[in-house]
């Protein structure tokens, strides 16, 4: 496929090399926002969008569940990226020189072990990506970044341990966005539905709602709830289901749901990934 894919970040990001992974075809466009990524798709400017939602480790993605529904944007094709991490520097800099690494605040703890033992200090940066560009314009030889080694190849950085995050299961999931919907069954791995609905103002509600994809053997693989406007007693729900809605288990389910919702809205139809099973 041909076209502009939009991500936040600088190149080099995780979304980055989500975007080659998944689509690559496309020509990646970075964003400084994910607010931006997505306008970029309402506008023309991208075909696509490529919005990181969760990762194993840190958990939700912030803002994004608020975003999805708001932005008028269709999910039409996940993706995992395996999130490895690397220590890079300028050319011909030991990692005996280094006494210093910047990264995003959330990858820093996630390589404390490797860090602690070589006396490295890690200092918080807006961006991983950003921090090996900025890295890479300054030309310091006693400071390193934690990155991609995506990262490392674009900004002409030389990699000085590869991998060295603690855990070896960090994955962070993205959702593919469009501008249109995409209710065709594709994909050899079974199709995903995800939605987000408000329960209705009854006792009980949301145990009613949730039992109706118990009752018709539908696997729902994430709930997550989440505050609306900032008030205690507004809750919004984000569910994944595995199934399309035209199966006949996963519509008798979402029937049963809209009996007790009062609002509920269908984001995305698309293939489950490979690596999720």
């Amino acid at each position: 496929m041909t076209g502009r894919i939009a991500f936040q970040g600088e190149p080099g990001a995780y979304s980055h090399e989500a975007c080659r992974d998944a689509r690559p075809g496309m020509e990646p466009l970075p964003c400084r926002s994910f607010e931006e990524t997505i306008d970029a798709v309402q506008s023309g400017a991208a075909d696509l969008a490529m919005l990181p939602v969760e990762n194993t480790t840190y958990g939700r993605v912030a803002d994004i569940h608020r975003l999805l529904p708001e932005s008028g944007l269709h999910i039409v094709d996940e993706a995992f990226v395996r999130v490895h991490i690397s220590l890079m520097a300028m050319p011909g800099v030991a990692l005996k020189d280094i006494r210093l690494v910047r990264a995003h605040l959330v990858l820093l703890p996630q390589c404390a072990a490797f860090l602690k033992q070589h006396g490295i200090r890690g200092v918080a940066a807006a961006d991983s990506a950003g921090a090996a560009a900025d890295l890479a314009r300054a030309g310091l030889r006693d400071e390193g970044a934690l990155a991609s080694d995506l990262a490392a190849d674009i900004h002409g950085l030389e990699i000085l341990a590869r991998h060295i995050e603690d855990r070896e299961h960090n994955t962070t999931r993205f959702l593919v966005m469009a501008r249109e919907p995409d209710l065709s069954r594709r994909g050899r791995t079974g199709m995903m539905t995800t939605f987000v609905f408000q329960v209705r103002n009854l006792p009980a509600a949301l145990y009613k709602a949730m039992g109706g994809f118990a009752t018709n053997g539908v696997n729902m693989t994430k709930l997550e709830s989440y505050m609306v406007d900032g008030s205690f007693t507004a809750t919004q729900f984000y569910a994944d289901i595995e199934g399309h809605p035209d199966d006949e288990n996963v519509r008798r389910a979402l029937e049963e749901l809209e009996y007790f919702t009062s609002y509920l809205k269908i984001l995305g139809v698309y293939p489950a990934d490979r690596s999720r099973h």
